[in-house]
């Protein structure tokens, strides 16, 4: 096994489920999923059978070669029109690798064009992130601590209440260099396709 471990088993076995179920859909091979996504085969394998946890970029990559949202990988979407209550604390999680705890609070409905999230990151987090599909915009706001967002090679040091929108369609980042978590709301709206 490589460096990246298991997944909690409840997430790991949504993701490999849902990225076997998008292959079959469309009929692709692993080699052909590894050209469309930029992911090894052989992780590709690994993810697929429950066995690696991939990092979050590698998410975003799978999720960009099968033009669909992050959010979809990680949580069921709900097309009620009822009212939805839930609370953050039922769907954290550490999806990935990665030290950051995200929570989909509404994932991915095209009817409504964007998925939120609630994102925990642990002291010393970075993390550089490619760029998104064109069009792709981020909506940040910092719920507790203190955190930088790159954008445009610029890092921006965001505090409690802080907001920013930017173009999530360039390459972009999230750190934090202080010695507690930073949680922070991020609205990613995808544009409609033609």
């Amino acid at each position: 096994m490589t460096k990246e471990e298991s997944l909690p088993k409840g997430v790991g076995h949504y993701l490999a489920g849902r990225l076997r179920y998008l292959r079959t859909a469309r009929a692709w091979s692993l080699d052909r999923t590894a050209t469309e996504t930029g992911v090894s085969k052989a992780m590709l394998g690994q993810i697929e059978r429950g066995e690696s946890s991939p990092t979050v970029a590698t998410l975003w990559k799978i999720a960009g070669g099968f033009e669909c949202s992050l959010s979809s990988f990680l949580a069921e979407t709900s097309n009620s029109k009822a009212a939805l209550f839930l609370s953050a604390e039922t769907v954290r999680a550490k999806p990935a690798l990665d030290d950051m705890l995200v929570a989909p609070l509404f994932p991915y409905e095209p009817r409504f064009g964007f998925e939120l999230f609630e994102i925990t990151l642990l002291p010393g987090y970075a993390r550089h992130s490619d760029a998104h599909a064109t069009g792709v915009t981020e909506h940040v706001v910092v719920v507790r601590g203190h955190m930088d967002v790159l954008i445009s090679g610029v890092w921006a040091n965001l505090s409690e209440g802080d907001a920013v929108r930017f173009a999530a369609d360039s390459a972009h980042g999230y750190r934090n260099l202080g010695a507690a978590p930073a949680v922070f709301h991020n609205l990613i709206h995808y544009p409609q396709k033609a």
